[in-house]
């Protein structure tokens, strides 16, 4: 192998520490499966512009379904990065947003989101380059 290869091997195994088998778990795969999943993701980037009432999300959101949208704000408002309040009106206002927890991740949402669209072309070439490289080992 090369001694790139090797220097990336080796950084990526001190980001990983709690991924050895024998080191308990310290909590990062907990805090990236929700913020990491879709549509936790494409709600922060909703509730970033501000509050929103429910159905405003899910038009917002392509694709996502009520059952989905529900599950998600809920565990998002479990872990302390949405706050939903419910207004004493007739018939009750619900909105939903970000707390400061959920604020602060913001700026890494957008970076991720400004890197994906710097590459998103790049990548789209490189899953064609490959399908086209290995016929009938397309990986979706």
């Amino acid at each position: 192998m090369s001694p790139t290869h090797t220097e990336v091997t080796h950084r990526a195994a001190e980001l990983e520490p709690c991924g050895q088998a024998d080191h308990p778990d310290c909590g990062i795969r907990d805090v990236l499966d929700r913020i990491g999943d879709k549509w936790s993701v494409l709600v922060i980037v909703e509730l970033a512009g501000g509050p929103r009432r429910f159905r405003e999300l899910q038009r917002a959101i392509d694709g996502i379904s009520q059952r989905m949208l529900t599950l998600t704000v809920r565990r998002l408002e479990r872990d302390g990065l949405v706050r939903r309040t419910v207004y004493p009106t007739v018939p009750a206002w619900v909105d939903y947003r970000l707390t400061e927890t959920g604020a602060s991740l913001t700026h890494l949402v957008k970076a991720l989101t400004d890197w994906s669209l710097q590459h998103r072309d790049t990548i789209a070439q490189a899953r064609q380059d490959y399908d086209s490289e290995h016929p009938g080992h397309e990986i979706r």
